[in-house]
C-alpha cells in the first residue's frame, strides 16, 4: 500500500506553527519579491482568495478581509518540511520526499491498524500533534492511485482529509469524480487531447486500451492506466526522473542599473543551478543567461539571452562562474534598468555514462564541490560562496512581510512567559 501525505497550504500553515494567533485568522503567502500569492490557507480560500494571483490585484479584498500577509520564509518551511517527513517516516518502510510538503510511503508489512483509513487518520492526527501541520492522506495500491485519493481527500465532500482507494467501489467512486487533468502526470496539454477522444474524468481514462493509449500517445500515459487500474508501474526512481533542464532565476528586490550587481546576481544563481545539478548527479555541457528589464516600464522593453556551451561537460561551479564576465559584457547595455535575470542549464547528462575525451582537460574538482555542499547543507545557504559573488546585499530579494525563522534563528525563537 502506498500514501501520499501532503500538508495543507504549506506556506501558511507554516506560518501559523509559531505564532497561535494566527491560526483561526486568513493568512496568504507571497512569492519572491512579494510578486504572487503562492499559498492561501484553508480560512483565506473560503474568501475567494486565489493561487498565482498577482499580490496587487487582490490588495484590497486582503485589506477588507483583515488578511495576513506574509512573504515566503524559506528557512522556516525547510525545517518544520523536515519535521514533518521525519514523523510521518516512523509509520513507513520506506518513504520518497516528493517535495517540500509532500512524500510517499510505502508499507510493505502486516497492517499495524484496524484499516488503512485508520491508518491514514493516525498519520494525520500525529503530524498535527508533533509538528502543527494540517496534512492530507491518501491510500492506494499504487502511487497515481495514493495521488488519486489525495485529491479525494483535499477535494471531494465528505473525506475530511483521509481517503483510502482498497476497494473497487471506491476505485471506481472516486475516480468518476476527477477531471481526467487532475490524474497524476496529465498536463493540461495532454488532458486537451483526451477530451478530442471524449476522455474527461479519470474513470474514462481508466477503462481505455493500455496498448492504444502507447499508441496514440506514450509509455507514459499506459502506465497511468495500468496504474488507475491497480498494476504497480511506477518505482521509486520513476516517481521524478532527473531534471533535463535547470534554471534559476528570480525578479531583483531593487532594480539593477550597475554591471558589477548584475554579474554578483548571476554568481548566485550559477550556485543555485550547479547545486541542483550535483544533487542529481549530473554534468552540463551548455548554460543559457539572461536579463531583461520589465515589460511594464515607460522605456522599450529590453531582454538579451546568451548560450555558452563548455568544451568538456562539467559539474563544478567555478567553471561556470568563470565564464559569466564574458557573458555579461554581451548581455548588458547601459542604460537599462533590470528587472530579472537567471542562468538556465540547458544541456544535462548523466555523470555515471559520460565518456570522457583523452584530449580534453577536466578542471572539476569534485571534491571541493562535495565539501561546498556538505558545509551549505549543514549550515545553510551561502555559508560558503564563490568568492566572485560578492558580499552587496542589493540583488538580494524583497520580503516585506517576512515573519521570524523561529526554527533556524537563535535571537527569533519565540519567549514564552507563565
Amino acid at each position: 500500500m502506498y500514501f501520499l501525505c501532503d500538508a495543507s497550504g504549506f506556506y501558511s500553515s507554516a506560518e501559523k506553527v509559531m505564532r497561535p494567533d494566527l491560526r483561526n485568522k486568513p493568512v496568504v503567502t507571497l512569492s519572491n519579491n512579494d510578486g504572487c500569492i503562492v499559498a492561501v490557507c484553508p480560512i483565506a480560500k473560503k474568501l475567494g482568495i486565489k493561487k498565482f494571483v498577482p499580490y496587487f490585484q487582490v490588495k484590497d479584498l486582503i485589506k477588507k478581509h483583515g488578511v495576513v500577509v506574509t512573504s515566503s520564509n524559506y528557512e522556516l518551511y525547510h525545517s518544520l518540511s523536515t519535521k514533518m517527513m521525519d514523523t510521518i517516516s516512523q509509520f513507513a518502510d520506506d518513504i520518497y520526499v516528493y517535495s517540500i510538503d509532500e512524500l510517499f510511503a510505502r508499507f510493505d508489512t502486516r497492517l499495524s491498524h484496524d484499516s488503512w483509513l485508520d491508518l491514514g487518520r493516525d498519520i494525520r492526527r500525529t503530524v498535527w500533534k508533533e509538528v502543527r501541520l494540517p496534512v492530507g492522506a491518501g491510500g492506494g495500491i499504487t502511487p497515481t492511485l495514493a495521488k488519486a485519493a489525495s485529491h479525494a481527500a483535499k477535494r471531494i465532500p465528505g473525506y475530511n482529509g483521509v481517503a483510502v482507494i482498497d476497494s473497487e467501489q471506491e476505485r471506481i467512486s472516486i475516480l468518476k469524480q476527477m477531471d481526467v487533468t487532475d490524474v497524476w502526470g496529465i498536463g493540461s496539454r495532454l488532458g486537451r487531447k483526451l477530451n478530442l477522444l471524449g476522455i474527461h474524468t479519470a474513470h474514462q481514462l481508466s477503462v481505455q486500451s493500455p496498448a492504444r493509449m502507447r499508441k496514440q500517445f506514450s509509455i507514459l500515459v499506459e502506465n497511468t492506466v495500468r496504474e488507475l487500474n491497480g498494476e504497480i508501474r511506477i518505482k521509486w526512481d520513476d516517481v521524478r526522473p532527473d531534471k533535463q533542464q535547470i534554471y534559476s532565476t528570480r525578479t531583483f528586490g531593487a532594480r539593477v542599473t550597475d554591471k558589477r550587481d548584475l554579474h554578483n546576481a548571476l554568481v548566485g544563481h550559477c550556485e543555485s543551478a550547479m547545486r541542483k545539478l550535483r544533487r542529481q548527479k549530473s554534468l552540463t555541457k551548455a548554460i543559457t543567461v539572461f536579463a531583461s528589464n520589465s515589460p511594464h516600464d515607460d522605456t522599450a522593453y529590453y531582454r538579451k539571452s546568451i548560450y555558452h556551451p563548455f568544451p568538456v561537460p562539467t559539474m563544478d561551479t567555478r567553471i561556470v562562474t568563470k565564464a559569466l564576465p564574458a557573458i555579461i559584457d554581451k548581455i548588458f547595455k547601459p542604460g537599462v534598468c533590470f528587472y530579472r535575470c537567471g542562468v538556465g542549464i540547458v544541456e544535462i547528462i548523466p555523470a555515471a555514462n559520460y565518456q570522457a575525451d583523452l584530449f580534453s582537460i577536466n578542471e572539476d574538482n569534485p571534491k571541493l564541490m562535495n565539501v561546498l555542499d556538505a558545509v551549505n547543507d549543514r549550515y545553510g545557504k551561502s555559508t560558503l560562496q564563490v568568492a566572485s559573488k560578492g558580499f552587496d546585499k542589493k540583488h538580494e530579494m524583497k520580503r516585506q512581510f517576512l515573519t521570524k525563522r523561529a526554527t533556524t534563528r537563535w535571537s527569533d525563537i519565540p519567549i514564552v512567559k507563565c
